[in-house]
């Protein structure tokens, strides 16, 4: 698990020296598990000789209740919505204390986004996130504030005040919207996915550069709405 957890968006290529000193194993006990990992395919062998991670592993992930069946039924949603949209459309679950980026969607030319398919987000600076968590228990609430928020850009929330605020506004309203809290110049705009008991499994968002993205509030809305009657459908098949 140690040398599984090695592996990061930032570092998704690890000779066996450096699986060695970020795990602090030994080179024979590194040799010994990277090889069986190997056999097994959770690990793959690069021409390099450095290790990436296998297609086990995405197997083996593909059969997550959350992850498969939800984007199977998102994504026609997501394509529609990518058309009338043109903007970058992204799908999120709650991991923790983060938002999983499970599906997304991304328009050439458009504004950078921070996160892909895999990536994570912070629950109090990304619109996916501010809906997670404006859904979630309170406990969640205290340990993503506990240690402090970090701030990205001038415009991040930063005070766990103001970001119950900003949480009761979005469960107020149905959405949040978020305004160059990740990155500059990025605006996104996110609604909840519910399940049949009506509680939020997921969170649908475009993030675009236009400062008006707001106005896309009702396509998120419906978007969301229409892949949760879905997922609702799936449960009373």
């Amino acid at each position: 698990m140690a040398i599984l957890g090695a592996y990061t968006p930032q570092r998704p290529e690890l000779t066996l020296a450096r699986i060695c000193r970020i795990t602090g194993l030994s080179h024979a006990t590194a040799h010994r598990l990277v090889g069986e990992l190997t056999a097994w395919g959770a690990l793959e062998r690069v021409p390099s000789g450095a290790y990436v991670i296998g297609l086990r592993l995405w197997e083996l992930g593909s059969l997550n209740p959350r992850g498969l069946p939800l984007r199977v039924r998102a994504m026609p949603v997501m394509e529609d919505l990518h058309a009338a949209t043109q903007q970058h459309v992204q799908l999120a679950v709650l991991d923790g204390t983060d938002a999983l980026v499970v599906e997304r969607i991304s328009t050439t030319g458009a504004v950078p986004v921070v996160s892909g398919v895999g990536g994570r987000l912070p629950l109090h600076a990304s619109a996916v996130g501010q809906v997670l968590l404006a859904h979630a228990d309170e406990e969640l609430f205290d340990e993503v504030v506990r240690h402090g928020l970090s701030g990205f850009t001038p415009r991040t929330i930063t005070d766990p005040a103001a970001l119950r605020v900003a949480l009761a506004e979005c469960r107020r309203t149905g959405v949040a919207v978020v305004r160059e809290e990740m990155s500059p110049d990025a605006y996104s705009v996110a609604a909840p996915i519910t399940d049949s008991k009506g509680h939020v499994i997921a969170a649908l968002s475009v993030v675009g550069a236009d400062a008006r993205t707001h106005l896309l509030v009702p396509a998120v809305v419906l978007a969301a709405r229409g892949i949760s009657r879905a997922r609702r459908a799936d449960a009373e098949a």
